[in-house]
């Protein structure tokens, strides 16, 4: 059985998470296969988003324990620098929107992947835990440096710190994630996101991402230079000439994300 499912519905690119006895935890096997089929979606220019979800009930647990303790394996620091590192770097550097859609639990590594990708929805069920405390660990993947940015030092911390379980709508209410859908509509609307960001300009989307990476650390001179040259390469495209075109000819724009 492959550690994930790879599918194409059009111009979505679809990644299922697929150890559901395992509650889609991560081994070294299941990592390196999702850091290969991200870098094939990258470059596949047929792909103009990216959906990542689970199977089973579990979104993803984090880390395969067994794996970690495994005096046979990888070791934990050779798993953070080869596993999760370039996930999360391959997950902000991609040049299309990626879409998340937890179907349930997300856990360690598992929550901070999806704090990590561009819009991320929950099922009502689902719910995130920062659980590196209850093991003696540090968050990884990411969340010291995204849970503050998103929601603040005291409440990121005491989230790391106390591993308490938030609910999907807390973690809306949080600002951790952009939607809370039924189970049963989770998938339907993550792709009906997934399917509409396909169809638009997809060098622009890069662009605005691209601008919200550089916000992280820019000053906010920094940002308004950057947004100007930035704005001048959108200016090139043909998408941008497309949409010009559309709108003074009262029509609907077809886009080539080029």
């Amino acid at each position: 059985m492959n550690s994930i499912i790879v599918q194409r519905e059009g111009n979505v690119g679809v990644i299922r998470f697929n150890r559901p006895e395992k509650f889609n935890s991560f081994n070294r096997e299941m990592a390196l296969e999702l850091q290969e089929t991200l870098k094939s979606f990258a470059v596949d220019k047929t792909i103009r988003c990216i959906l990542i979800t689970g199977e089973g009930k579990a979104f993803c647990a984090g880390q395969d324990l067994s794996e970690a303790i495994d005096v046979n394996g990888p070791g934990i620091r050779k798993i953070v620098r080869e596993h999760y590192n370039p996930i999360i770097k391959l997950f902000r550097s991609i040049e299309k929107p990626i879409v998340c859609a937890v179907n349930g639990v997300a856990a360690g590594a598992g929550a901070n992947m999806a704090f990590a990708c561009d819009i991320t929805l929950a099922a009502l069920s689902a719910n995130f835990i920062q659980a590196f405390s209850k093991i003696g660990l540090v968050p990884d993947s990411g969340g010291t440096f995204f849970l503050p940015r998103m929601i603040g030092f005291q409440k990121a911390t005491a989230l790391m710190m106390l591993g308490d379980k938030v609910s999907a709508e807390s973690a809306f209410d949080l600002g951790l994630i952009y939607k809370v859908c039924a189970d049963d509509q989770l998938q339907v609307e993550a792709m009906s996101i997934a399917f509409t960001l396909a169809s638009m300009p997809t060098r622009g989307l890069w662009l605005t991402k691209n601008l919200l990476n550089k916000s992280m650390s820019n000053t906010l001179e920094q940002q308004l230079d950057l947004e100007e040259v930035m704005q001048a390469e959108a200016g090139e495209t043909y998408d941008y000439k497309e949409g010009v075109n559309a709108f003074l000819e009262k029509r609907k724009p077809i886009f080539k994300g080029e």
